[in-house]
């Protein structure tokens, strides 16, 4: 995509379109989807958002395409991205509902960062100011790539994650 990113206010509907999916995956795999969760801006009430639904899928082994892809291609979804030198991620299109199916093995890091991202901002209210803020500020550029405006999120992203991870840390502590 090339141009303008699109944001749009909180939709309260994404949690319900992340539910169809979920359970088109969980369909589709049964016991080889060991966790799936909706993660990103949809996932967090009140944060505006590229209106993409974003999931997180672990299983047992994210390169072993033929014990899940097939599956999930036989249920609406199409292999777009293979990440071999970055966690094994696999992305999956779903073709009726804007959606990215982001795939990693069971225990990949990647995933508690997503997650402690997520969850950070559904409690925080600073910080989720914070992230949509930089979101407005940086959407109305005109960008090559979607990824382009992903990675000039990033040093916001960081300071967040940090922020949050060190919350978690202190709580474990306790």
């Amino acid at each position: 995509m090339k141009g303008l990113v699109r944001l749009a206010p909180y939709d309260p509907g994404w949690p319900a379109r992340f539910s169809l999916l979920a359970a088109r995956v969980r369909t589709a795999l049964s016991d080889r989807a060991l966790l799936l969760e909706h993660v990103g801006s949809t996932s967090v009430p009140g944060l505006c958002a590229k209106p993409v639904i974003d999931m997180i899928l672990a299983v047992a082994d994210s390169a072993d395409e033929a014990a899940y892809v097939p599956s999930l291609e036989a249920h609406g979804f199409r292999l777009r991205i293979r990440e071999k030198d970055w966690f094994e991620h696999r992305l999956l299109e779903c073709s009726e509902i804007e959606a990215n199916l982001h795939v990693f093995s069971k225990g990949c890091p990647e995933i508690d960062r997503v997650l402690a991202f997520r969850d950070w901002l559904r409690v925080n209210e600073e910080d989720r100011r914070l992230y949509e803020d930089t979101k407005r500020a940086l959407a109305v550029r005109r960008w090559t790539q979607v990824q382009d405006y992903a990675d000039a999120k990033s040093d916001v992203v960081r300071t967040i994650l940090g922020r949050a991870l060190a919350a978690t840390r202190r709580d474990s502590a306790r």
